[in-house]
């Protein structure tokens, strides 16, 4: 599934109830959400796909800007029959995720928007343009992805394995650089702040404490937001999810469950059991 023709590669996590769709963030793929959607499960059905031209979705030539991104996930939310859904997007996908409930407020009723700035850098493109000319491509092992992404902050490693795949001579990006940039300069050098205001139902804003990602921009975010809140994880850089589990949880869950008062109510869930 997905628009204009561009095949999708979906998992579906589990879980009854609601529809809860996840979205990654740029390199990424939905495998990256697993720990996530594990304890998300127990609020409605967990659904995520890698986004195209990323992991194990179509790759074609375009086009890679915003409009496409957001119709691919109106195509999942429709055909699986998750609307109105809670959208949960970390970084590119968390961009996604505000446009698409600015775009299509009856497909959504709540958004989580994992570190992001919603105003862009005007070198954002060449400094990513110069980081992935540098990747040792390819990686003789997965411990050399780990170790290669992982030096700065072990866990940024791990999830970079996940989106490698391996061929004759080692392992790859399953994303090709090519993609990634022209999905970058749609949104880069960008003050996407005025969109905020489209956005009508519940949102989250939540943003790792150690992030490259200014904290002051997104605590900015949250109050532009009609309905917006914000959460800062302690002990986490971008990828928060994977730096600060715990934290990231802890940060989410109270929010997924006043979406979901029934589940909370059949489950009682009055507060998040981080130990399950």
């Amino acid at each position: 599934m997905g628009h204009g023709g561009t095949g999708l590669n979906v998992i579906d996590f589990g879980g009854e109830g609601p529809g809860i769709l996840l979205l990654h963030g740029l390199t990424g793929r939905a495998a990256n959400w697993t720990a996530t959607a594990r304890w998300l499960t127990r609020y409605g059905r967990v659904v995520g796909y890698d986004a195209r031209g990323h992991g194990h979705s179509d790759r074609p030539d375009g086009p890679y800007d915003r409009p496409p991104y957001v119709d691919d996930a109106v195509a999942v939310i429709e055909a699986l029959d998750l609307a109105p859904a809670l959208v949960v997007g970390h970084s590119m996908g968390g961009l996604t995720a505000w446009q698409l409930a600015g775009a299509r407020p009856d497909l959504v009723r709540g958004v989580v928007i994992a570190d992001i700035s919603p105003v862009t850098p005007p070198d954002l493109v060449d400094r990513w343009r110069r980081w992935l000319a540098d990747w040792p491509v390819p990686f003789p092992t997965l411990a050399d992805v780990r170790d290669y992404f992982g030096a700065d902050r072990r866990t940024e490693g791990e999830s970079f394995v996940e989106v490698m795949t391996e061929g004759p001579d080692g392992w790859h990006p399953l994303a090709r650089p090519e993609h990634l940039l022209a999905s970058l300069v749609h949104w880069a050098d960008r003050d996407h702040r005025p969109e905020l205001a489209g956005v009508g139902c519940p949102a989250l804003v939540v943003a790792g404490a150690e992030s490259d990602q200014p904290v002051a921009r997104q605590r900015e975010m949250a109050e532009l937001l009609p309905d917006g809140r914000f959460v800062l994880v302690p002990d986490a850089g971008h990828v928060l999810h994977y730096d600060n589990p715990t934290g990231w949880r802890s940060a989410v869950e109270p929010f997924v469950a006043d979406l979901t008062p029934a589940r909370r109510a059949d489950h009682g869930l009055v507060a998040p059991d981080l130990t399950a």
